[in-house]
């Protein structure tokens, strides 16, 4: 998949998606939000978008990759999921939810909101608010 493979079609909803989003519509943004948002909701790390991207006969760098991935989430697109010190993903659905993660496969899995229950939170130090809680339950597979 190149930029030139997108139907007039995915490149008006795409550009639309993004300037709704305050961004221009470049090239490499238009082929990369392709690849991100044009199979539903999905987590990915830059050096899987990238992979996906060169396998799409896309040339972009991994600058490239960060640099768009960053810009998406700074402009709302996308929300970071943080698993460990080395390791975050970009997931394309921003809507307020939870995850499985499952460490053997390094895969996320959305858990809707509703279905995990904190009963408190300790107060916020002085100085600071809340501003939300992201729950990541690790998963290994069990043993057969």
């Amino acid at each position: 998949m190149n930029f030139d493979a997108l139907t007039p079609e995915q490149i008006d909803r795409l550009s639309g998606k993004l300037r709704a989003a305050g961004l221009r519509s470049t090239r490499p943004r238009l082929a990369l939000a392709h690849l991100l948002f044009g199979a539903g909701n999905r987590h990915v790390t830059a050096e899987t978008l990238h992979e996906e991207a060169r396998n799409a006969g896309l040339s972009v760098s991994q600058a490239t990759i960060y640099n768009t991935l960053n810009q998406f989430l700074s402009a709302g697109l996308l929300s970071e999921v943080i698993v460990d010190h080395a390791r975050s993903y970009f997931d394309t659905n921003v809507t307020d939810h939870h995850h499985f993660f499952i460490e053997d496969e390094t895969r996320l899995i959305d858990i809707p909101l509703d279905e995990v229950a904190l009963s408190s939170l300790p107060n916020a130090p002085s100085g600071y608010d809340l501003a939300g809680v992201d729950v990541v339950i690790r998963l290994l597979k069990a043993p057969a």
